[in-house]
């Protein structure tokens, strides 16, 4: 298996405010060890308005990281296209993509918090149309090396040329949050690589999983097993009541996410949402537990065809050490079961 993180840094950290930046220069040291500690990736979030100091620049800090290490795979979870001008989210990209000597992970999304959706003034019902648009155009910045002129819906550009190319070729992988069967295929069939939610049992994401593979063998293309992640909460109880408490105090995060992501109007919209009317729901398969709790729910993970999972680590450095030396040995082998002993 192959293990990478999944992280939501803010600017604030215990005691110090976010004018500080200590939360982000946090975050870069928490990577810096995790890829000492041989984790493959680490991807962040983009949110804005939330009031608790998300990052909300998520390519600068990332470019940051590039700078601090040589192996960790950088990715995007996600960005929000509808937020973007495409030709100077392609050029960005590319530059990060450009300095890390091609470690960028690009994962994009279309949005679904309505927080965001009011806060930049955009229509929801525009975010589908708006993802596809700004996808054809940064395809095209990366694979075009000769000038081009764009007129769509959303936006115009005349005579570019679209510079730096990407290091990666044709360029870095896009990777899309898909949980609904539809959705799964349409990312296959793009040749997309496939994020999916945390909270889905192992029975679940078999299925999405032979579904990605089914689409991708129909359209002639090749499937590897790391073409797919799926993200994880985790922590390392002492005890039964050690894990209680540390699950009281994620459904307490995860419901404040459900309260921005929710339209006043509508109970739908969003993967989490999905999960949000029953009590528990969003905790039930997070990998909370004892060493060899968290072991067997990763041997149920690997026995429904999951080889790769980003985890968000609850608890700082002390968690990130003893994932990497109490459990993750046992799932992997090579230079990243070396560096964690």
């Amino acid at each position: 298996m192959r293990f990478g993180l999944f992280c939501s840094p803010k600017a604030d950290s215990d005691g110090l405010g976010p004018e500080t930046g200590q939360g982000f220069r946090d975050y870069l040291d928490f990577n810096v060890e995790a890829e000492a500690l041989g984790f493959h990736s680490s991807f962040s979030v983009e949110h804005h308005f939330t009031g608790w100091n998300q990052v909300s620049a998520t390519l600068m800090l990332l470019m940051a990281l590039a700078m601090r290490t040589k192996t960790l795979r950088l990715g995007t979870a996600v960005m929000v296209l509808p937020w973007h001008n495409p030709v100077l989210l392609a050029e960005q990209a590319a530059t990060l993509d450009l300095v890390s000597e091609g470690r960028l992970d690009f994962g994009i999304g279309k949005g679904y918090r309505h927080s965001e959706f009011k806060g930049f003034a955009i229509a929801p019902e525009e975010a589908e149309a708006r993802f596809e648009e700004a996808i054809e155009i940064i395809t095209r910045s990366w694979t075009t090396r000769t000038r081009f002129s764009h007129h769509g819906r959303f936006w115009n550009f005349d005579d570019i040329v679209v510079e730096p190319p990407p290091a990666q070729n044709p360029h870095p992988p896009f990777w899309v949050a898909a949980g609904n069967p539809h959705s799964i295929a349409r990312a296959a069939s793009r040749g997309f690589n496939l994020i999916l939610d945390q909270y889905a049992s192992s029975q679940t994401l078999r299925e999405r999983i032979a579904i990605f593979k089914a689409e991708r063998a129909a359209k002639g293309l090749k499937f590897n097993s790391m073409q797919v992640t799926v993200a994880r909460q985790l922590y390392i109880a002492k005890d039964k009541a050690d894990k209680e408490a540390a699950l009281v105090k994620q459904a307490e995060y995860t419901q404040r996410t459900i309260n921005v992501a929710r339209s006043p109007d509508a109970k739908t919209g969003s993967h989490v949402l999905a999960y949000a009317d029953r009590a528990g729901a969003t905790e039930e398969h997070a990998l909370f537990g004892t060493p060899d709790e968290i072991a067997r729910m990763l041997d149920a993970l690997r026995d429904a065809g999951v080889d790769y999972i980003l985890l968000t680590i609850s608890g700082g450095k002390e968690q990130l050490r003893r994932f990497a030396r109490e459990i993750m040995p046992a799932f992997v082998s090579g230079p990243s079961a070396r560096a964690a002993e």
